[in-house]
């Protein structure tokens, strides 16, 4: 392997690691929260109002197959990682402005829970 596909290879492995102190999110709790929360919108295997979830990490914002996303989520570089999704679900105006998710999440361990479940979700396969 060459210096220069280690260095990606250990920047993605960065991009998805979890450190201990800062994502501390409880998956089974983070289901819970997006079953009375997201569910209304998104789907974990099928689009709705929102983009289906699944596989959401390490994939490009605006991206998910057969979804009508904004331009301005089409048009941005973001890449779904933890920091993203935390800073997302914190305030999506901020993050993209002009993006149409209408929703944000203020209490960060509300969002610790809902990244850990996405997270989990994203490693599994559709049921």
């Amino acid at each position: 392997m060459t210096t220069a596909w280690m260095s990606i290879g250990l920047a993605l492995m960065a991009s998805f690691s979890v450190n201990a102190s800062e994502w501390n999110g409880d998956a089974v709790r983070g289901k819970q929260l997006y079953d009375s929360r997201c569910a209304a919108c998104h789907s974990v295997d099928t689009n709705r109002t929102g983009p289906a979830h699944r596989g959401v990490f390490g994939r490009r914002a605006g991206t998910a197959p057969g979804y009508e996303y904004s331009p301005a989520l089409k048009a941005s570089d973001l890449v779904w990682t933890q920091r993203n999704l935390d800073r997302w679900l914190t305030d999506p105006e901020s993050v993209v402005p002009g993006q149409k998710m209408g929703y944000s999440v203020p209490d960060a361990q509300d969002r610790s829970d809902l990244i850990a479940y996405l997270m989990s979700i994203s490693q599994s396969l559709p049921k």
